[in-house]
């Protein structure tokens, strides 16, 4: 095992949080250290300051690409944090409905992982405006800084023991059997959701029109504070007044520092 030097960590935990905003801790040594382990073996790198010295010379991308894929953790399911979809589908979808302009709903999944969370969004509202869905813009832009989850969430395939606990009508509207472990997702659904790579640590975000929804949930979790706020404030400015924020429920706003108003747990709102 190629070990990790004190200064090393920190030169790439530095490096991690100026690029991506993820706070890596010192507990998180081993960890990393493990997950690394094969990148550098594969390369046949002596030490992690070769490494280093890789990804910062790497100009086309694929090096920090693996770092990030290799230091992330995707872990997420459909119907995951399930009240907040309820609470979307009886209380926000009814507001925006009776108050979006042009009939032009923005969602925004940050985060989005392998594509659980947004292909979730798209279920539900396709449910929720039934026939007159096809009077409505409902894209929903799904977003995130690993290429691996990307790959996976485009092609729409999921383990039938993945997709179980989702109702029976969900499941036999919206999924064809791949084969005995894995179905994928009807292409009306897919095409309902837009995946582009994005790093939530852009200065200024890059989108013309601003959000009614906003979902970024257990991202944060890997944010100092100062991130954090940093990333709510453009999260305010990029969302319409009424609309919504849903954070993950093991993470909090700072009521004191946030312009956003607590509506319940992880669920706040601009106004």
């Amino acid at each position: 095992m190629i070990t990790i030097t004190t200064k090393e960590f920190k030169q790439l935990a530095d490096y991690i949080k100026v690029n991506y905003g993820i706070h890596l801790k010192e507990e998180k040594r081993s960890l990393i250290t493990g997950r690394l382990h094969h990148v550098l073996i594969s390369k046949n790198f002596r030490s992690f300051t070769e490494y280093y010295d890789y990804i910062v010379a790497d100009k086309a991308g694929h090096a920090v690409a693996t770092l990030i894929d290799k230091i992330t953790t995707n872990h997420t399911f459909f119907m995951r944090e399930t009240d907040h979809f309820y609470f979307l589908r009886d209380k926000v979808l009814p507001y925006l409905v009776g108050t979006a302009k042009d009939k032009d709903l923005r969602i925004w999944s940050a985060g989005c992982s392998s594509g659980e969370e947004p292909y979730t969004l798209a279920m539900i509202l396709d449910e929720f405006l039934g026939k007159e869905k096809v009077w409505w813009d409902t894209k929903i832009l799904a977003t995130d800084i690993s290429n691996s989850v990307l790959d996976t969430a485009q092609k729409g395939i999921y383990s039938n023991e993945g997709i179980a606990s989702l109702p029976a009508q969900w499941k036999n509207s919206y999924f064809k059997k791949l084969n005995n472990e894995n179905s994928v997702l009807i292409d009306m659904i897919r095409n309902e959701v837009i995946y582009r790579k994005f790093n939530l640590m852009e200065e200024v975000f890059p989108f013309k029109r601003k959000f009614h929804v906003i979902f970024c949930r257990n991202v944060m979790i890997y944010f100092d504070n100062k991130t954090k706020n940093d990333l709510v404030d453009k999260f305010y400015d990029a969302m319409e007044y009424g609309g919504y924020l849903f954070i993950g429920h093991s993470e909090s706003l700072n009521r004191d520092a946030t312009k956003f108003k607590y509506i319940m747990p992880a669920v706040y709102r601009k106004e």
